[in-house]
């Protein structure tokens, strides 16, 4: 008969016991290669998204680029029935906006001063879009005070998009949204495409037209009867008071902006970009930003 050993009973506990913690440690360890290998595996996608993301952006950058291009090619005219004017859908989706279809707030400070005749179509255009004329004003004073002036240094950064203004006092983000279908900042001073824009806005630019008359005027145009020249726009206000070199509306344009954005779930990355197309060269981006 075997005898009881309380030794032998303690070292079968032990060994127990020693069992038991490396299987823990062993447990832990592996846990560990197992997290880490899973954060570098999510990392290692989302990087492989992230690139893919920016190719799929550059698509859209050079797609839009070509269709501004060919355009060009075909018709002096810059009009909302070309192919680069219709919403991009699939991979990328996106919209190029005729940005000179729009007042430039560059136009308010021409050759260092304030260009007044600038400055009081800025103020109708906003009290026809509702923006209050205290909140007008410190836009434009914000606009001015970026450019250098006759002895007046600039007193603020330069504007690059409208989305600088967004500090401005009583400014809010709804409003500014609003603001982007009427207003562009530009690095150019330019004139109004009266192919492409808005009737507030040709209002604003043409003191004597009502906005009743804008919105005909842009009802016949968006029907197939395009602007060929500016003499043509003038004759079509029925302004006789109006002589043809104080409009300041043209029938082309070079600067455009597109937006778009890839999806790639769950992520999806954004594109907003400033297009350039000279006459006689390529569009060229002027600036790009990219989020996420």
């Amino acid at each position: 008969m075997k005898r009881y050993s309380p030794t032998a009973a303690k070292q079968r506990g032990m060994a127990i016991i020693s069992a038991l913690l490396i299987a823990a440690v062993v447990a832990v360890i592996a846990g560990g290669m197992l997290t880490r290998q899973t954060v570098f595996t999510r990392s290692l996608e989302a990087e492989q998204l992230r690139i893919q993301g920016q190719w799929l952006l550059l698509g859209g950058i050079e797609r839009s680029r070509q269709l501004l291009w060919e355009a060009r090619q075909k018709d002096v005219l810059t009009r909302l029935d070309q192919p680069w004017a219709q919403a991009q859908r699939g991979v990328f989706d996106g919209r190029v906006d005729d940005e000179q279809g729009k007042f430039n707030l560059r136009n308010l400070v021409n050759r260092q001063q304030v260009d007044t005749e600038q400055l009081q179509s800025f103020e109708r255009l906003c009290g026809l879009i509702g923006v209050d004329p205290a909140l007008s004003r410190r836009i434009s004073q914000r606009v001015i005070g970026s450019y250098e002036r006759f002895d007046t240094p600039a007193k603020y950064p330069m504007l690059r998009s409208l989305d600088d203004l967004s500090a401005v006092e009583g400014l809010d983000p709804l409003l500014l949204q609003r603001m982007q279908a009427f207003i562009s900042v530009l690095p150019d001073i330019t004139w109004v495409n009266g192919n492409t824009a808005r009737a507030e806005v040709l209002s604003a630019v043409v003191p004597q037209l009502s906005l009743a008359q804008a919105q005909a005027l842009v009802a016949e145009r968006d029907s197939g009867q395009w602007f060929i020249n500016r003499g043509d726009f003038v004759n079509r206000l029925h302004l006789p008071q109006v002589p043809v070199d104080s409009v300041q509306v043209g029938i082309t344009s070079e600067w455009f902006r597109l937006q778009g954005q890839v999806r790639q779930d769950p992520r999806r990355v954004t594109l907003d970009a400033l297009l350039h197309r000279p006459e006689s060269r390529r569009p060229q981006v002027i600036w790009s930003r990219v989020g996420v």
